[in-house]
């Protein structure tokens, strides 16, 4: 078996010391010992451990864990992660239970069970590296949040049908209430999420999606649940879920209408809970998040069709917003174009470029089955492709529009409409099937399908 965990003792009985080190030399990787507490700081910055034995008393005469107390402290300063087991007397279990509520994990009587104490350190070990995974994982989802508030797409619109879903995301977003956000592909479901969550009390904290359609249930609970080592064939290292991963913050779980009846009841079970349990661990792990969730489809449908749950459906529906189509937002699409004309200007370095009157006129009356995704990637292509420095309408629905205001160019035969909308959807996600298939509104399966149907 590997050996595993890197382990400081510090102790001023040289003694005890020394048949600590020859005890535990044969179960972890790494068995430094120090006699002065003073050293620890020094030790710990050259050396990341993951549990340090300390005992409670340095002070000759002095039984009341004082020192201990002091050190404990300042190991947690130093290193929030660390887990600290005391090394106590028996006598002197009161301190050591004192000191666990000051922050250390467990503590260890003097004489000890030589397995027990290994077994001890081991499950030590074990919540230390899982304290600074979680922790990476956070610090690191932070910063991702951080920059997404730049690079995701602000919310433009002054329509009535956008202020209104923008003034309900400033009702409820201090709330904890679970949200489910309905709307066609490319409305900005994901955006409103972000909304939410930007504006809400845990802001600062981390943001986690997961787009449901690109899980099968063999990776399911993995990536949701998490799992321990040795789980699986793959399992060869420890991995936290999404769900421990998002604790303190935000859950967005996107296209949630594509689980099937099996993961929709362990998604419930789990939310009834507020506990989950990786994959291969007995033991539970609580969070705490704020649940938003996501559909294109009709939930309401598929619970009187009896492939969605209706428990699971009230569950995450606290409160619901529908994102309108673009089609319905007339007095935005100018507001839109002009906006992304600005940043792919920018982006291709022609800045000097504008859209004429013919053209606006064009993108008004434009169905965008696509919506705000499909206006962006026109106007991108537009300004790519655009020889001139005015965009005329040619130059916008030669290169990507499915549908324009001249409708009669394009046949009404439902095989070559789907074959042109798959074309243009592994076109606009550059080869990339979950992508594709999420512009689409369909699973990858059915995806994979359809391409094989065409030959494509």
């Amino acid at each position: 078996m590997q050996k595993t965990g890197k382990i400081l003792v510090v102790d001023d009985n040289q003694d005890l010391l020394k048949s600590l080190k020859r005890m535990l030399k044969f179960d972890f990787e790494e068995i430094d010992t120090v006699n002065d507490p003073k050293k620890i700081p020094g030790l710990i910055s050259k050396m990341e451990y993951d549990v340090i034995l300390l005992d409670m008393n340095f002070t000759e005469g002095d039984n009341s864990g004082r020192d201990g107390f002091k050190w404990l402290k300042r190991i947690k300063e130093l290193d929030s992660d660390l887990v600290v087991i005391l090394i106590t007397a028996y006598g002197d279990i009161d301190i050591a239970v004192k000191a666990i509520q000051e922050g250390a994990t467990n503590f260890i009587t003097k004489p000890w069970e030589p397995q027990k104490l290994i077994v001890t350190i081991q499950n030590a070990v074990e919540i230390s590296k899982s304290n600074r995974e979680v922790n990476k994982l956070k610090k690191e989802s932070k910063i991702i949040n951080e920059e997404n508030l730049n690079r995701f797409e602000p919310i433009i619109g002054k329509s009535k049908q956008i202020q209104s879903v923008l003034q309900t995301v400033n009702k409820i977003a201090k709330t904890e209430a679970n949200v489910l956000i309905l709307g066609e592909n490319g409305t900005g479901k994901e955006l409103v999420a972000r909304e939410i969550h930007k504006k809400s009390n845990r802001h600062n904290k981390a943001f986690f999606q997961v787009d449901l359609s690109t899980l099968n249930e063999s990776i399911f609970e993995s990536e949701l649940f998490g799992h321990v080592k040795g789980a699986f064939t793959d399992a060869k290292e420890d991995k936290i879920g999404k769900f421990e991963a998002a604790s303190g913050g935000t859950l967005f779980l996107d296209e949630i209408g594509n689980l099937s009846i099996n993961l929709q009841s362990k998604l419930l079970t789990v939310l009834q809970t507020r506990e989950i349990t990786p994959v291969g661990s007995s033991k539970s792990v609580k969070f705490d998040i704020r649940l938003i969730c996501a559909t294109n489809s009709d939930l309401r449908q598929l619970v009187q069709d009896q492939v969605f749950r209706e428990d699971l459906y009230f569950r995450i529906n606290t409160i619901e917003i529908t994102n309108p189509a673009l089609r319905d937002r007339d007095d935005d699409v100018i507001l839109l174009a002009e906006y992304f004309l600005d940043k792919y200007s920018r982006r291709y370095n022609k800045s000097k470029l504008k859209i004429n009157a013919k053209a606006y006129e064009s993108l008004k009356t434009c169905k965008w089955q696509g919506n705000v995704r499909e206006l962006s990637h026109t106007i991108e292509k537009a300004v790519i492709l655009c020889e001139n420095s005015i965009i005329k309408p040619d130059d916008l629905f030669n290169c990507g529009a499915i549908l324009s205001v001249n409708e009669n160019i394009f046949t009404l035969n439902l095989e070559n409409l789907e074959l042109k909308a798959i074309e243009k959807a592994l076109d606009d996600s550059k080869g990339n099937i979950s992508k594709a298939s999420k512009l689409l509104g369909i699973s990858r399966t059915s995806l994979y399908s359809k391409i094989s149907k065409h030959g494509l």
